[in-house]
């Protein structure tokens, strides 16, 4: 069995690493040892493992991975980078012929999907990639076409905490309200309560403290109007490796459909989940 080439972008940065870490581990992998890096970063090299990963600042990016291509062949890129690079990343990825698995959240979410549906390449894109947080998701959806307006007339509180890096409200809260609106609760995004202190997290929340540098911690309350009636969904992870296990199965699915031919189109976990 040929390995599939994959190459993460976004490294040194916690998630990038963990994604090249599971790669290496996996068989179905092969990872190249270049990464795309922000601007800020100023080493050339970051170890992940046995093997040294070259990084590749924006002003040499085309010219560098136009000599990565050379190289290596066809590869998938896994872009775990920074929400303000990601519509620039994709149109980098369209203009190279790079299909891609985009796991960084933030940026136009439309303009994302129509670069990609312009282009002559396939990706997978989903502000989640851990594949039963995404079955929760399609259960909600579910029930948001089935039964609408099932909750109407009840409040809504979203309480999101991630680890104090990250830099944008979680996308899986985000994505949520959609199906909440749905069931009869108007809620917008600005009212989700987002908490990034690391001794808020300890204290209030009860995140242990091994897991405050990689977490992502979701609560959805939902209270009748006369407060009688209350409805509470939770998903906690700790850790990073679920995220990565799922970004992998997802880079998987994409090279399934390049090989059927998928061209300018986008896919999404509900895809990958669905074809297991």
């Amino acid at each position: 069995m040929n390995r599939i080439k994959i190459m993460v972008n976004g490294i040194p940065g916690n998630m990038a690493g963990n994604v090249a870490k599971h790669a290496i581990n996996d068989e179905r992998f092969e990872l190249i040892p270049y990464s795309l890096t922000g601007p800020e970063i100023t080493k050339d090299k970051h170890n992940i493992d046995s093997i040294a990963i070259t990084l590749i600042r924006p002003e040499n990016s085309e010219q560098a991975i136009a000599d990565v291509i050379k190289k290596e062949g066809a590869f998938i890129s896994v872009d775990y980078t920074h929400p303000l690079a990601v519509n620039s990343n994709a149109e980098f990825y369209c203009k190279l012929g790079l299909p891609f698995v985009m796991g960084t959240t933030g940026g136009d979410r439309n303009l994302l999907e129509d670069t990609v549906r312009q282009s002559s390449i396939p990706a997978v894109i989903a502000p989640n990639m851990a594949k039963q947080i995404v079955g929760f998701q399609a259960m909600m959806e579910y029930t948001a076409k089935t039964f609408p307006d099932l909750f109407k007339g009840y409040s809504l509180e979203i309480r999101e905490s991630h680890q104090k890096g990250k830099a944008d409200t979680s996308g899986t809260a985000k994505a949520m309200i959609r199906y909440f609106n749905s069931l009869g609760m108007p809620f917008k995004e600005d009212e989700i309560s987002k908490e990034r202190d690391p001794e808020t997290q300890m204290s209030k929340w009860g995140i242990p403290k091994e897991y405050l540098g990689g977490h992502g911690w979701h609560t959805y309350t939902l209270v009748s109007d006369d407060r009688t009636v209350s409805f509470e969904f939770t998903h906690n992870v700790n850790g990073r490796d679920i995220y990565a296990r799922g970004t992998l199965d997802a880079v998987s699915y994409l090279h399934k459909k390049i090989e059927e031919g998928a061209k300018g189109a986008v896919f999404t976990m509900i895809d990958v989940l669905k074809d297991a």
